[in-house]
C-alpha cells in the first residue's frame, strides 16, 4: 500500500512518495519495475486493477519530463493498456495524466484503469467512484494477474 502522503508542488524527490516507492522505500504492489519507469496498484483504485506508472527520475508534470523519456515511459503505457485489461476481465481501459489540478502527488504519473463497457466508472456529471479492494490479498492477486498478463505479452505489443 502507499503511504498516505501528499506534497506542495515542486517538493523536492526525497519527500516524494512515488519516488520512495521507486527507490524501494516506500511499500507498493509493484507490478512492472523497468529502467523508464515503475508501476504499481493505485491504493485508492477507481477500479481492482487501477495501476499508477511514475517515471524513474523526479517530474512533477508531463511538460518536465525529459523529451527523450516521453517516449520509453509511453511505450510502457502501451504494455499496461494491454496487460491490465488482460489481467482484470476488462473490455479495454481509460489511460489518463493529470498535470497540476487533480494530481494528489507532484510526481508525474499515468493511470491505467480497466474498463468494462457496464462499470459506471462515470456518473452523468464525470465524478470519480473509487472501488477499493476487499483486502491486501484481493490487491496482491490483482497485482499478480498484471504480471503475468504483462510476462505474456512480446516485444512490441
Amino acid at each position: 500500500m502507499v503511504l498516505d502522503v501528499e506534497l506542495e508542488p515542486g517538493a523536492s524527490s526525497d519527500r516524494c512518495v512515488f519516488c520512495a516507492i521507486v527507490r524501494g522505500d516506500a511499500p507498493a504492489e509493484i507490478v512492472l519495475d523497468d529502467p523508464a519507469g515503475v508501476a504499481f496498484l493505485d491504493r485508492r483504485p477507481l477500479l481492482p486493477g487501477h495501476v499508477l506508472l511514475v517515471p524513474r527520475s523526479h517530474v512533477a508534470t508531463l511538460p518536465d519530463l525529459p523529451v527523450t523519456e516521453v517516449g520509453p515511459l509511453f511505450t510502457l503505457a502501451q504494455r499496461l493498456t494491454r496487460a491490465v485489461p488482460l489481467a482484470t476481465g476488462g473490455e479495454g481501459a481509460f489511460v489518463a495524466v493529470n498535470n497540476v489540478v487533480s494530481q494528489s502527488v507532484p510526481h508525474l504519473h499515468v493511470h491505467v484503469v480497466p474498463r468494462r463497457q457496464d462499470d459506471r466508472l462515470f456518473s452523468r456529471n464525470l465524478a470519480w467512484t473509487r472501488r477499493p479492494y476487499r483486502d491486501a490479498d484481493e490487491m496482491r492477486q490483482v497485482a499478480a494477474a498484471i504480471r503475468t498478463a504483462l510476462s505474456h505479452l512480446t516485444v512490441g505489443e
